[in-house]
């Protein structure tokens, strides 16, 4: 009777694990796999199906990435200066966890029930022990060929890689644990073990991620989109790269001011070293060409029609700019080329700009709905900043400061003349700050009187949100009830295509992918490293050798993709001969093209302008104006989640929870904490 019992309560594990993995993790696998009620866990690697199975139910157990916002599982846009919402709670009543976290509110006690998605610590230790089940027994399957035997490897090193690629980038030194499968029931002294250095994580990730690209396929099938290959693998390890390159972590004084004290107390040793070495940007920017000579990725563009408007005229800053893309940024459309990607547009199981992503739902309930306007049945509060807005440039390629003496950039009067390109509607009697910008603020930026076409709604759509103060859709209006406005003027709408509509006759959306990471990020990457070089440097990374140095063309021709996707100007000859020149225009880049995509938490820690840039005040247009002349203000909102925020070295890491730190006594905490 008692074996009975086993047997089926087993059996019921199995199953709510195969439930999870076909409902919560299709990015991996869409399984339907087939256990009798004899299934015990020895059957779980008595063939190569059964043993896949529990490897992707390892895999099932990641959260969902594009979980950034709302519930969200890293602290995300919502911890840094690109974004803000105006829901004021803490605590229980919060579910901006981000915000949680630049209040200061995150310590190791406060996770628990209030918050436990920010806390993922044990279930990436969950995921290790499962992968390394896997690898301890593969010879077990009996009928298993080598091909699916180093495949089933392959994927199960990705996932573990995977799981510390999560572990360091959030909570910093991970505790390795190689191979070994950990025991259970055994004494506390067996489960007490340090912290790995940062560089020693480092290492082993990428190296695991190395191993897991050799073995991985070189592309997924339409079916299995959201699978991670080869590619993924490589481009993960060269996001890394650039991250182990950085200032925070490279020596040099950024890393004395955070890590410069913090030492592991089993001996002495510092977590993250004090030594700058150069040698670490050759690294880096080998990792990422080595991502853009596979050959497989591009970026993705949309060719130019009637519909497109013209580039403007007079830009001489770039003799290349009226050339044929990718010579130039003539020919293709660069609003649809950017906003496809992400509105749902371009499909994004063929999108050979996505390196890796998966298709989800939480673009559409959570992203796109918590922007659309409340009057079209939206939340109208995931907003971003003024500093966001101001970091776009004009459509000639120049900053807004270098566009003011001429007029072409006014925060004076508004528009005369409506206007359709690319088929956005831009209203007569806009403000003149959105006028005459770059293709990507429009493509993901909704302001006030901007058009949300709802299209798919066939009674409610072409809509002019007006967020003054009492409008329908601002602070105090019949619809936006508190928190639901936009608290700077600003909601993010990258990730609403035209057609999507929540409410009226009709009303759908369109189907959306999130990108995890995408061949852009590759080339600013690339063209990052290679700036900060200054001598040259040979690379090995596997068979092939690569030799590095500051070159500008290369920069150029990296960095340059990307502006004229966007139909801007490249580099100019004067900001291509100054690093210091370079890096700025790779972090105003970076900071407009990987909007809202989670990169920006982490790039400001890395180049260890944190604490610059939270302390900088966050504005955006007076909710409370009831007039143009009054809307149009730059103000600090005032709210008392912003008002709270809190500048502290310690969030450049997630503290470890306390209740994990009582469990092992050599464990030591994240600084600050």
């Amino acid at each position: 009777m008692k074996t009975s019992i086993i047997k089926r309560l087993a059996f019921v594990a199995v199953i709510i694990q195969l439930i999870a993995m076909t409902t919560s993790c299709k990015k991996y696998l869409n399984i339907d796999e087939y256990f009798d009620d004899e299934f015990n866990i020895d059957s779980a690697f008595a063939n190569p199906r059964n043993m896949e199975a529990y490897m992707w139910g390892a895999a099932a157990m990641f959260p969902d990435e594009s979980n950034t916002i709302r519930f969200g599982y890293t602290p995300g846009p919502m911890a840094t200066d690109e974004a803000l919402n105006g829901l004021t709670g803490g605590g229980s009543s919060n579910v901006y966890y981000g915000m949680d976290f630049a209040t200061g509110r995150i310590t190791s006690d406060f996770y628990g029930d209030s918050n436990p998605n920010l806390n993922q610590w044990a279930k990436y230790y969950k995921i290790i022990r499962k992968c390394n089940s896997v690898l301890q027994n593969l010879d077990r399957p009996k009928g298993m060929s080598n091909l699916d035997r180093l495949r089933i490897e392959g994927y199960t090193r990705f996932i573990r890689a995977y799981a510390y690629y999560n572990i360091l980038v959030d909570y910093g030194p991970a505790i390795l644990l190689g191979d070994e499968v950990i025991n259970t029931n055994e004494s506390l002294e067996y489960y007490d073990r340090p912290r790995a250095t940062y560089d020693e994580t480092m290492d082993y990730t990428c190296d695991e991620l190395e191993k897991a690209a050799m073995l991985m396929p070189a592309e997924v099938s339409l079916l299995d989109f959201g699978r991670p290959s080869k590619g993924a693998a490589l481009a993960l390890i060269a996001r890394l790269r650039l991250i182990h390159a950085s200032p925070l972590f490279n020596g040099g004084p950024v890393a004395s001011s955070y890590f410069g004290n913090w030492k592991r107390k089993t001996d002495n040793v510092n977590y993250v070293s004090q030594q700058y070495n150069e040698a670490r940007w050759a690294v880096a920017a080998a990792a990422a060409k080595r991502v853009m000579d596979l050959g497989q990725y591009r970026l993705y563009t949309a060719v130019k029609d009637d519909k497109t408007p013209a580039l403007p005229a007079g830009v001489n800053s770039d003799p290349n700019f009226y050339l044929d893309y990718p010579n130039g940024a003539g020919g293709i459309d660069p609003l649809r080329s950017y906003s496809d990607i992400f509105n749902g547009e371009a499909v994004a199981e063929i999108n050979k700009e996505i390196i890796w992503g998966r298709n989800t739902g939480y673009m559409v309930t959570t992203i796109s709905q918590g922007s659309m306007p409340p009057s079209l049945g939206g939340w109208g509060r995931f907003c971003v900043t003024q500093k966001v807005v101001d970091a776009y440039l004009m459509a000639d390629g120049r900053t807004k400061e270098e566009a003011t003496s001429n007029g072409y950039y006014s925060e004076t009067g508004y528009t005369t003349q409506a206007k359709n390109f690319s088929g956005y509607p831009l209203n007569s009697g806009v403000y003149n700050m959105y006028a005459n910008r770059e293709m990507r603020f429009y493509a993901s930026i909704g302001f006030n009187e901007a058009v949300w076409q709802a299209q798919s709604s066939t009674t409610i759509n072409n809509y002019t949100a007006k967020y003054y103060y009492q409008a329908p859709d601002g602070r105090g209006g019949v619809a936006a009830t508190s928190p639901n406005y936009p608290i700077t003027g600003y909601v993010i709408k990258k990730f609403n295509h035209p057609m999507d509509a929540f409410s009226g006759t009709g009303a759908r959306h369109i189907k959306k992918a999130y990108s995890i990471i995408r061949y852009a990020e590759i080339l600013l990457s690339y063209a990052e490293a290679l700036n900060n070089l200054t001598g040259s440097h040979t690379v090995k990374l596997g068979d092939k050798e690569y030799t590095l140095s500051r070159n500008q063309e290369e920069i150029k021709g990296a960095f340059n993709l990307v502006r004229y996707r966007a139909g801007l100007p490249g580099l100019s000859a004067t900001q291509i001969s100054t690093a210091a020149l370079v890096q700025k225009q790779i972090e105003r880049e970076r900071m407009v093209e990987l909007l809202w995509e989670n990169r920006r938490y982490y790039d400001v820690r890395r180049w260890g302008i944190y604490e610059e840039t939270e302390r900088e005040p966050m504005r955006g247009m007076n909710p409370d104006g009831a007039t143009k002349d009054a809307y149009y203000q730059r103000v600090i909102p005032g709210t008392s989640s912003f008002m709270t925020r809190v500048v502290d070295k310690k969030a450049v890491f997630v503290p470890i929870p306390r209740a994990e730190m009582r469990r092992l006594p050599s464990l030591d905490q994240n600084p600050g904490y």
